[in-house]
């Protein structure tokens, strides 16, 4: 008896060093990347970063004020028309469905979601730029919406489906009607856990590269409306680090810092939004 009590602690000290190490190299690959940018790129960090446009090739200095304006802009496009579709089919799963039905929902939900991005940049392409000739921010807010879609939809069935049957129960059996008691009782009970979900699937798209070079794909100056090529942090990026002018590889990494910065107060907002929710249930 006493071998085999050592024998399992033996076991479980193994294990428990293993997932430590695990956990210190995960958190060690973030720090890393962190270090690595505010190194390289907040020295490049300047006010005319945010508010001049981009010089030409072998001018040093600029900014990239347009693609940070374009960058919003494109993924406004792609929360307001992703997040309203993925919203409305998360409920309709979560409550109307039958099973078959929501089988099949989830299954093409995930096979969207496995999609690799640039293949949803070329589907873009082909049913907005080509039929219109040219690129836009439309085409790219299409092409970012159809992958903010399943994460909202995944979202919103699961925090549905983790509110009390009996919130359900009550509201119908005060004579609410299905529709009502689900948008009155059900969605609000899990607003915050869908509001969470929605933050989390925008600050995945917001730094897409791939869909936006065969729609969005650039532009050097202000870009007027929604209807001409725009230009973005993440394309800019892409563009200045394959470039040969070591001023461009600095804004590079600037660019970088900045879209790294905007995903962190994303998923930190996310967070204190989950939070917050879940103190005011235990409240």
């Amino acid at each position: 008896m006493t071998l085999r009590r050592l024998w399992r602690k033996a076991v479980n000290d193994v294990m428990l060093t293993m997932t430590g190490i695990c956990a210190v190299l995960t958190a060690s690959a973030l720090f890393f990347i962190l270090g690595y940018l505010i190194w390289n790129g907040s020295t490049s960090l300047d006010w005319n970063f945010f508010t001049k446009l981009p010089l030409s090739p072998g001018e040093s200095g600029g900014g990239m004020a347009n693609a940070i304006v374009g960058s919003a802009k494109i993924v406004f496009l792609g929360a307001l028309i992703g997040v309203p579709v993925g919203f409305v089919a998360g409920v309709f799963l979560s409550e109307f469905s039958g099973k078959t039905l929501a089988n099949t929902i989830r299954f093409t939900a995930d096979l969207l979601n496995g999609v690799p991005s640039i293949v949803i940049g070329i589907l873009a392409w082909a049913l907005i730029v080509v039929p219109t000739r040219h690129f836009s921010a439309w085409a790219g807010g299409f092409a970012l919406s159809l992958m903010v879609i399943p994460v909202t939809l995944r979202a919103t069935e699961q925090f549905l489906g983790q509110v009390p049957l009996s919130l359900r129960e009550g509201a119908l059996a005060l004579g609410a009607s299905k529709w009502k008691s689900v948008a009155t009782v059900v969605v609000p009970a899990a607003r915050t856990g869908i509001m969470t979900g929605i933050i989390l699937g925008v600050a995945r798209i917001s730094g897409e590269t791939a869909p936006l070079l065969f729609t969005a794909l650039n532009n050097q100056y202000w870009s007027k409306g929604f209807n001409e090529p725009t230009a973005s942090l993440p394309v800019m990026i892409y563009n200045r680090a394959i470039s040969a002018f070591d001023d461009f590889h600095r804004q590079a990494w600037a660019a970088g810092l900045v879209l790294l910065a905007l995903v962190l107060v994303a998923n930190i907002a996310a967070r204190m939004v989950l939070a917050k929710g879940a103190a005011a249930h235990r409240g």
